[in-house]
């Protein structure tokens, strides 16, 4: 018997091996597009389709795509537009800040003999275990203190603290950066910073990567501090404001 007669029985036990684990996956598939496909059908509802007791996985009778996002951008004066652009803005620059401190302070860390080395990443592996909303009240008291509440820096300044990315970026600098560079590059006359900038990161690039997706997304999806930190509507993040739409609609529907 030929070697291509045997290939395709075993072809065939092997797609008969992985059937239940396709089966799962597309199950799983399936689960996670949900939510995705309830946006897009309740998004072309109006208020009597969306709470009138009809189907939540499918359409009403009236689909109104268009209606809906011109009045979604014009609902008091277009704050929904607003409510975007502080988030992009908190999530970009409190992504990037915290990324570049998270890489600069790994890779000290990582690559730097100095007194009080150990005690201070002993510190922020602790920092690591602390829930984020547990430093918001204390955070709020100091910038109180400081006259900085109800500012954009009352939402940015602490999200530029990323305890996990520095021991992250520490970890990854350790294997990634070889010693054996960084003493061939000051021998050639490169100074810490061009040795950091030229050979190190470069490097670091996929967590860097890796720090910076982290970063941005928890910088967009926070919503404890800024409902803490901030008083004016103005200065929402689309979080903040659409839990303020939430609480208004249930409001009115009581």
């Amino acid at each position: 018997m030929s070697a291509a007669t045997m290939a395709g029985p075993a072809r065939r036990a092997r797609r008969k091996q992985y059937l239940p684990l396709q089966v799962l996956l597309g199950f799983l598939v399936v689960y996670f597009l949900i939510p995705f496909w309830w946006v897009f059908v309740n998004s072309s509802k109006d208020a009597a389709g969306l709470f009138g007791g009809g189907s939540a996985l499918w359409f009403a009778d009236d689909v109104d795509y268009v209606g809906n996002f011109i009045q979604l951008f014009t609902f008091d004066g277009g704050i929904y537009g607003r409510w975007l652009l502080n988030s992009a803005l908190y999530a970009v620059v409190g992504g990037v800040g915290a990324t570049l401190l998270a890489v600069s302070a790994g890779y000290g860390f990582a690559k730097f003999r100095f007194a009080g080395r150990r005690f201070s990443f002993a510190v922020l592996l602790g920092s690591v275990m602390v829930p984020a909303t547990a430093l918001v009240i204390p955070t709020f008291v100091m910038f109180s203190q400081l006259g900085i509440t109800n500012t954009i820096w009352a939402v940015i300044l602490p999200t530029l603290l990323n305890p996990f990315g520095v021991y992250l970026m520490n970890i990854y600098a350790r294997d990634a950066v070889p010693d054996e560079l960084l003493d061939a590059a000051r021998v050639d006359g490169a100074g810490e910073f061009r040795a950091f900038v030229q050979i190190a990161v470069p490097l670091m690039r996929p967590a860097i990567v890796t720090v910076l997706l982290l970063s941005v997304v928890a910088s967009w999806n926070n919503y404890f501090l800024p409902l803490a930190m901030l008083s004016d509507n103005r200065l929402f993040p689309v979080t903040v404001g659409i839990g303020l739409w939430q609480g208004i609609a249930s409001a009115n529907n009581a």
